[in-house]
């Protein structure tokens, strides 16, 4: 006959008065964790006790029960309810649900309190994300939820983000198949779609870094801080219908634009409607974009307009407004520290009288007639208007030339110089502003650099020149000297330098986008505007104006016009004598290192930065891989090594942001490598080329040098 299983008997319940309970010294919770005793006494306020005390009689010296009973487990709830009758919202003899232990039993209070304690399951936080969004559609607010679990409205925003990922996603996270934060990555999309399709990208491969999911999630958007968003305003996007996408999580500098082409329209339509307006002016024509090129009103005369007069108010409001900022600064005068508000209305005055110093340029109605404006989003995204450029063929009419006695044009007609033939170059195939690139790359070789990339390259090596040039006089003034030299001297070669010291200033037809906004250009065209606002209107003027300027400041304007002069240009040498040679071409980058160490130009510190769009899309895998090993090691370069080309260049972006590397066009040229390539001078002229100009087909034999012009033509 089987043995009867004995029945298990649980500990009986019953209400007991709070004044009767006393806390145990068996309570093993020491240190304090959780939610605050005031927080959880609100939670019981709100919705009563959730939990029962587990108590146990307190016994006499002689074992007999005294009315009274000890808390081992369940102190925190004690505490808060003390709280509650201490605010006198709970009766000292309020009746308190209480599992009670038998005294005889043999296990310690301190097992009790233990067991409660860590056998405890914590709940899963896809559990507390589904029950937040649980009651959100169950109609109460955010506010309600964060107050009811104390805790902020953005925690309650972040796990409902949370809980609207896609449900096979979540699954997946549930199960340990992807971490908290990577879901957090995936509430930047409300595409479940695409959500999974990225999940099914990476969940083969060991890189699931959430920056990169991120990176998937929004690579067909536009930043926020974008100028196109900025000049258009977000809210006028999201009032058109646009979807602005944000990271609950991380921040986000104002989000993702996912309806780009929805952006473009409103930038057309307000760029549009502000040319409208000033079109109104009278003006002969305008050019509206986005973005102009660096050097785009080269070739075209600037009108000298006259700021508008200030009204009597107006001088009137400028003079006061000087009067209290010099009375502040004397009742501060040799103060430590300003207090905040006079500080902050130094401050407001100095805004208001910039603003006056800012008077709208009135110009001639004629010159109106003939004249024309630029407008565009300059580089905060602010509407860029630039009035008053006069094209050559909208120039007046001059006097017909005089003749001689045989009809023919007087001498003085014929200074002019003529047209330089025109350079034929091979076909450049882009797409997309890009220069299209074969697919096939030689994993065994490496090609020199291609040469729009070089003179895109060199373009902004020569403004950052121009500019160390520009403030630092002495050599400048070494430099055209240097120049003058050679004109003058009839044992020298003036042929072939990086200083035209006519001032011919180089243009720069090939061009990587926003050159114009580097600070080298932006630092050049300070520089300009401040010397032309000093500059006498009349030419007659301009010399006696000249001499009035003490020695620093000729030599100051001396090296900024100087440096109108750099040309460290890179371009593909003609070896048929239709433009520059190779050989010039490698004597010019060679005279413009020369400046550069001389003026210790450093790119880095000017700026330049490799991106996807100025080198790393540009040049092949395994350039990209060099270029992250020497600026950030060989781990970072064995990181990448297995992406695709597009993947790669984003992430050698990222790794090489803060590293000062540079590619070697960039880089500065070493004095003593440049001696031992000068004395090691072939015979006939040539030397030996830099690695960035290695490769170059001066030794390609005809046969093969027609095959590739014919590939071109093709």
């Amino acid at each position: 006959m089987a043995t009867a299983v004995q029945k298990i008997t649980l500990s009986s319940s019953r209400d007991i008065p709070f004044n009767k309970l006393v806390l145990s010294q068996s309570n093993v919770r020491r240190v304090k964790a959780g939610i605050s005793i005031e927080e959880l006494a609100e939670d019981i306020a709100r919705r009563t006790l959730l939990q029962s005390l587990n108590v146990r009689p307190v016994l006499d010296a002689e074992g007999a029960e005294t009315g009274m009973f000890e808390i081992p487990a369940g102190g925190r709830r004690y505490r808060a309810l003390q709280l509650l009758v201490k605010q006198k919202r709970l009766a000292k003899t309020a009746p308190v649900p209480c599992v009670v232990r038998d005294p005889a039993t043999g296990i310690l209070g301190e097992d009790d309190s233990l067991a409660e304690n860590v056998q405890r399951e914590p709940l899963h936080p896809l559990d507390q994300f589904r029950a937040f969004l649980s009651q959100r559609e169950k109609g109460r607010s955010e506010e309600e939820i964060a107050a009811a679990f104390f805790t902020s409205v953005n925690v309650v925003k972040q796990r409902l983000r949370l809980a609207a990922v896609s449900p096979a996603l979540l699954d997946i996270y549930a199960d340990d198949g992807m971490s908290l934060e990577q879901l957090m990555a995936f509430t930047v999309t409300a595409d479940h779609a695409r959500q999974e399709q990225v999940w099914q990208a990476i969940s083969g491969s060991w890189q699931k870094e959430p920056y990169q999911i991120r990176r998937m999630l929004t690579e067909k958007t536009v930043r926020a801080s974008d100028r196109r968003a900025v000049f258009v305003c977000i809210d006028a996007y999201e009032a058109a219908g646009g979807v602005v996408l944000r990271d609950l999580f991380q921040s986000d500098d104002g989000g993702w634009l996912e309806d780009v082409a929805l952006l473009d329209r409103l930038v057309a339509e307000k760029l549009k409607a502000e040319a409208e307006t000033i079109a109104a002016e009278g003006w002969k024509w305008i050019e509206v974009a986005i973005d102009f090129p660096y050097d785009h009103a080269r070739g075209l005369r600037e009108l000298d307009g006259v700021p508008a007069d200030l009204s009597v108010e107006e001088q009137a409001t400028i003079e006061a407004l000087k009067a209290e900022y010099a009375r502040l600064e004397a009742e501060h005068d040799g103060a430590d520290e300003l207090p905040d508000e006079v500080d902050q209305r130094l401050g407001e005055i100095e805004t208001a009288l910039a603003a006056f110093d800012e008077q709208p340029i009135a110009y001639q109605p004629a010159d109106i007639a003939r004249a024309g404006v630029f407008i565009s989003i300059d580089a905060e995204g602010a509407l860029s208007v630039d009035r008053g450029y006069v094209r050559p063929e909208d120039e007046l009419p001059v006097a017909e030339p005089e003749q001689n006695s045989d009809g023919e044009p007087a001498a003085a007609a014929l200074d002019g110089a003529e047209p330089s033939a025109p350079v034929v170059q091979r076909a450049v195939i882009t797409i997309g502003g890009q220069v299209a690139e074969s697919e096939e790359e030689d994993d065994d070789t490496v090609k020199p650099l291609p040469d729009r990339l070089l003179t895109e390259l060199t373009a902004e090596r020569t403004l950052a020149l121009r500019d160390k040039l520009a403030i630092t006089p002495s050599v400048a003034f070494q430099a055209v000297l240097y120049k003058f030299c050679l004109d003058v001297f009839s044992r020298y070669s003036s042929y072939a330098t990086a200083m035209e010291v006519s001032v011919r200033s180089a243009s720069f037809p090939v061009q990587a986008q926003g050159l114009k906004d580097t600070p080298a250009a932006k630092a050049i065209d300070a520089r300009h505007k401040t010397w032309e606002e000093r500059l006498p209107k009349d030419k007659a003027d301009l010399w006696d104006w000249l001499i009035s300027l003490t020695g620093d400041e000729q030599a100051a304007l001396f090296a900024h016009c100087a440096s109108f002069g750099v040309n460290a240009l890179y371009e593909k040498g003609d070896r048929y004598g239709g433009g520059a040679t190779p050989h010039t071409v490698e004597q010019r980058i060679a005279d413009a290192d020369r400046i550069a160490r001389a003026v210790d130009l450093d790119m880095v510190e000017s700026g330049w930065r490799p991106t996807v769009e100025n080198y790393l899309g540009r040049v092949p895998k395994r350039r990209i891989l060099e270029a992250v090993r020497e600026g950030a090691g060989e781990r970072a370069a064995q990181l990448i090594d297995h992406l695709k080309k597009g993947d790669m260049a984003k992430e050698a972006e990222r790794l090489l942001a803060e590293t000062g590397w540079l590619p070697e066009p960039l880089q500065m040229a070493d004095v003593d490598q440049a001696a031992t390539a000068h004395a090691a001078e072939p015979e006939g002229g040539g030397e030996a080329l830099p690695e960035f100009l290695a490769g170059d087909d001066e030794e390609t034999p005809v046969d093969q040098a027609d095959e590739s012009r014919m590939i071109a033509a093709e």
